[in-house]
């Protein structure tokens, strides 16, 4: 019988050892994830935002450049490991939050701050859109101290478009805690979701922070595969540079265009003409008397439709331009360059610098 009992103290013990070894290693893997998930990014920043409800919040700021992750959580409540359905009730304190994590050097804090109140009513207690509630209330928590004067200052500026009180709460993290998978990037997963977020406001996040060029800084044009190019091009843009067509003469873009600027490679990006080199023709087409630089084209004989004629194509992007013919000015070297608008865009002078093509602005100084 004392063997018996021996046995069966054996067995319970082992069961027992085995519950606490299975708990432990769940709590463990649970704290190694969470600690892996905030040292991805060595050199980012985080900041956390409530907007109401973090599905669009979320979305929004994904779109930013320099953005490098996002998250949806619970931020600054009173329990540990909250759901959402306990949240939900409101009586938690906690707010619906997105971890924002950003390269310093390539967004500023400021600008995220100014973004963030383009989503929200910030004179607005516990209520954004159609959510009402604690659990929807705006705030900014920090980390680091040094976040919380930026914060305040910017907040402080942009005070004065509003009439009512701020209320968006700016409070060191207390704690955090991600939310369920289902809520992660669930725009992304449900595009038809709901969003108190104007779908128009992700678009301005795409463009609220456009990569700097400077003046050393060199533009890469590359040439793109033929189903990018179908969607990137409308259709006679497509025809015209993949297929060799050509668009109807006088009835096209820039036959008329005589604005200071640069022609660029519809399909790469890449400068060939400028505007001090574009004369009127009368042929119905865009004609100049040379491209910017004889190596950025290539000339192939062209002998379709019973003529022979000489073909232009882009060399980066092997697209179809046009054609060059030997009656042009004389004061201009006696060539004519015809060439579909649909093969081009138009950078007015005033855009250049701002679309990385500062370089070319001394091509615009007429001789």
């Amino acid at each position: 019988m004392k063997h018996l009992f021996a046995l069966l103290a054996i067995v319970i013990g082992l069961f027992l050892i085995s519950k606490v070894c299975f708990s432990q290693k769940g709590k463990d893997l649970k704290s190694s994830t969470k600690n892996t998930m905030n040292t991805i990014h060595q050199k980012d920043h985080v900041i956390y935002f409530a907007g109401g409800c973090f599905w669009g919040t979320e979305h929004f700021f994904k779109q930013v450049r320099g953005v490098t992750a996002t998250e949806v959580g619970y931020a600054n409540g009173n329990l540990q490991n909250p759901s959402y359905t306990q949240v939900s009730t409101g009586k938690t304190g906690f707010a619906e939050t997105v971890k924002v994590s950003y390269d310093p050097q390539a967004v500023d804090l400021r600008l995220l701050v100014d973004l963030f109140f383009k989503t929200i009513d910030p004179t607005s207690i516990n209520k954004q859109g159609n959510d009402i509630g604690t659990q929807y209330r705006t705030g900014i928590y920090y980390n680091n101290v040094e976040d919380a004067a930026i914060i305040k200052e910017q907040i402080a500026k942009l005070a004065g478009q509003y009439s009512g009180k701020i209320v968006v709460e700016v409070e060191p993290l207390q704690n955090y805690y991600d939310a369920e998978a289902y809520h992660q990037k669930y725009l992304d997963k449900n595009p038809g979701g709901y969003c108190h977020i104007s779908p128009d406001l992700f678009e301005l996040a795409r463009k609220a922070n456009p990569e700097k060029t400077t003046l050393n800084s060199e533009k890469s044009f590359k040439k793109a595969d033929k189903e990018t190019l179908k969607k990137e091009l409308t259709p006679l843009q497509y025809n015209v540079t993949q297929n060799g067509a050509t668009e109807r003469a006088f009835d096209n873009e820039y036959n008329d265009e005589f604005r200071e600027g640069i022609y660029v490679d519809i399909t790469t990006g890449e400068p060939l003409f400028v505007s001090t080199d574009k004369f009127e023709s009368g042929c119905g087409w865009p004609s100049f008397s040379k491209p910017i630089s004889d190596s950025l084209i290539q000339e192939l004989s062209d002998n379709s439709y019973g003529m022979r004629r000489t073909e232009v194509r882009s060399k980066t992007g092997d697209a179809h331009l046009g054609h060059v013919f030997n009656d042009g000015p004389a004061d201009k070297g006696g060539l004519r360059y015809c060439i579909n608008s649909a093969s081009l865009r138009f950078v007015p002078k005033d855009k250049m610098k701002a679309e990385g093509y500062e370089k070319y602005l001394p091509l615009l100084v007429k001789k």
